[in-house]
């Protein structure tokens, strides 16, 4: 046993380790297993006294005891298969459980650098299809290989038994059947990789097209998403059937052989029975076994076949499981405790990767505790990758970031993101009551803290409009709320957190005039003794803020008051320029 899991890949053997845990189970599944192998090696040796002693012999006794025995050898069968089947799937659905908790807990942990790369719809694939594809490996294939090895093993035992010298002739047509089988598997494998891929596919299509299901209607579209989606459906189909057709050929080759096999030993069988080398009994209890072996060798030789698609799918998992997170703890973080704290870049630069450049650039920057700081320029002047250094969303290329006066790289991840709250311009809510909106800022907030939040945000009247108040489902992605009234309860949630620290990356770019001045007014209250930093797309949101940024091309061009950027007619006097004589009043990109 030592060997073969020394034997066993990395990923193989941290499988197995998942698998061990349900040792105990796994051992009564064993005993079912091998309880049924002997039932089934009982019916062949069966028929030698079946024949002999009933239909040559004519003896009465045997008459009334033998089918009896029969009855009970099927019944204890029949109760070992429900226990082998009982045990070993629940063996199988369990480690499923816990490889998809595993897979989401790793996904949920890594970066956002990790999200921006991979397609939303192939995570959700691996978590659903792959680790439902691993599920036939875990709780099928392996069970019934267990059983149909000890199966074969009983069955052999008493082929050898009844006639040692034909079965020596019989057991040399079986190895023929490996070599095709192997090649089979290959390509089953490579089929599978491409099925899995295209699923993903599928789900990332689905996912978007769902989400963005209003513009495909405005822009009249479905005829166009039609023929995308069948497109992708029609690769699924083509190379689901390029797997299916190497499966299949697995069952016309062992027919083949197996019939190469019964007609082998009727013919040398035969003969000895007529020379009177051996009885009737003997031989049709040897023809039964070998029958009965077909069984369990067929479902053996399509094993490897069929285990392909779990090792593939296997595969996709574990490169997840894997993957490293360029967000690393420090070996002793620091606890950041208190509630007012300054921000200051020192010669930052950023970069997402090696082939698209800086995006920040000798970024030097000092937002003192309690100031509000509105972030302006064009789209691409690196506005939201600033604001996202701050949680350590992503971590800098070079300089340093500190937070009351700490290197933010040496700060536990989780209590620096504990002292930060974050509105963004689309108002991201959970399919769950406005209730538990609100307190996903924090858990233990008690039904008047939650009322409070929602009075400050200026959600309270419309929530109580609604016919079961704050326990009313908001619906997927808040669905079931106005642009505005999502905005506040979102308002709401990180009033509730209550950090010192506020990202507002353009929170009321996305309203319309009325809903707008109601969200700065929560926002207001909000923004109250906080370290804000307001990604600004309208003066309104401006007016709020101490000092004001413009990045432009990664680097801080201008900084002051709207006044005095404003006397100054530089790029941020060109800006609002520009704003306004497209008839956008006081817009900013």
């Amino acid at each position: 046993m030592k060997f073969i899991i020394n034997k066993l890949t990395k990923r193989q053997k941290h499988l197995f380790d998942m698998v061990v845990v349900y040792w105990r189970w796994f051992i009564i599944g064993m005993v079912c297993s091998v309880v049924g192998a002997a039932a089934a090696g009982a019916v062949a040796y069966l028929v030698k006294p079946l024949l002999d002693d009933i239909f040559v012999k004519k003896d009465a006794t045997m008459l009334y005891f033998l089918p009896g025995l029969i009855v009970l050898v099927s019944l204890i069968k029949g109760l070992a298969s429900y226990g082998r089947e009982y045990f070993m799937k629940y063996i199988g659905l369990s480690v499923i459980r816990d490889i998809r908790d595993l897979l989401y807990t790793k996904i949920i942990e890594l970066p956002l650098q990790f999200f921006h790369k991979e397609k939303v719809g192939a995570l959700m694939s691996r978590i659903t299809y792959d680790t439902e594809t691993v599920k036939e490996v875990v709780s099928s294939a392996i069970a019934e290989a267990i059983s149909d090895v000890l199966t074969l093993i009983a069955l052999i035992s008493v082929v050898i038994y009844r006639d040692w010298q034909l079965a020596l002739g019989t057991f040399l047509i079986m190895p023929i059947a490996f070599y095709p089988i192997v090649k089979l598997g290959r390509r089953i494998r490579k089929f599978s990789i491409g099925v899995q891929e295209t699923m993903a596919d599928l789900n990332s299509f689905l996912l978007e097209t769902f989400s963005g299901i209003k513009i495909v209607k405005v822009f009249t579209k479905e005829p166009y998403e039609k023929k995308r989606f069948s497109n992708t459906n029609d690769t699924y189909l083509k190379l689901g059937m390029k797997r299916v057709r190497a499966q299949a050929l697995s069952s016309p080759i062992m027919e083949t052989l197996g019939g190469i096999a019964v007609a082998f030993v009727v013919w040398i069988g035969g003969f000895r029975v007529i020379e009177g080398s051996s009885t009737p009994g003997t031989f049709f209890s040897f023809l039964t076994a070998v029958v009965m072996m077909y069984g369990p060798v067929r479902k053996l030789s399509k094993l490897y076949g069929n285990i392909q698609p779990g090792i593939a799918a296997m595969n996709r998992i574990y490169d997840v499981l894997e993957e490293e997170s360029k967000i690393i703890e420090s070996e002793n973080p620091v606890l950041l405790e208190g509630s007012n704290f300054g921000v200051e870049f020192k010669d930052v630069q950023f970069e997402y990767n090696n082939e698209d450049g800086s995006v920040l650039k000798n970024i030097n920057l000092s937002v003192e505790p309690g100031e509000v700081l509105a972030l302006v320029g064009m789209s691409g002047g690196g506005k939201t990758s600033l604001v996202n250094l701050v949680p350590r969303f992503f971590d800098i290329f070079k300089g340093d970031i500190l937070i009351g006066n700490k290197n933010l790289k040496d700060l536990s991840i989780k209590s620096l993101r504990e002292h930060i709250s974050i509105v963004t311009q689309e108002p991201i809510l959970f399919n769950e009551t406005v209730r538990d909106n609100i307190r996903y800022g924090k858990a233990d907030a008690s039904d008047e803290e939650i009322a409070n939040a929602a009075k400050s945000a200026f959600a309270y009247d419309f929530v109580q409009g609604f016919p079961k108040g704050f326990e009313t489902s908001i619906g997927e992605l808040g669905n079931r709320l106005s642009g505005g009234e999502k905005q506040r309860i979102c308002i709401a949630r990180a009033l509730i957190k209550n950090a010192p620290i506020l990202i507002l990356d353009e929170a009321t770019s996305a309203l319309d005039a009325e809903a707008e001045k109601v969200v700065q007014k929560a926002l207001g209250n909000l923004m109250k003794d906080r370290t804000t930093f307001v990604i600004a797309h309208r003066l309104s949101t401006i007016e709020y803020a101490d000092r004001v940024i413009l990045l432009k091309n990664g680097e801080i061009a201008e900084q002051g008051t709207h006044d005095s950027l404003m006397e100054q007619r530089g790029e941020y006097f060109k800006l609002q320029t520009m704003q306004n004589s497209k008839g956008e009043k006081n817009d900013f990109v």
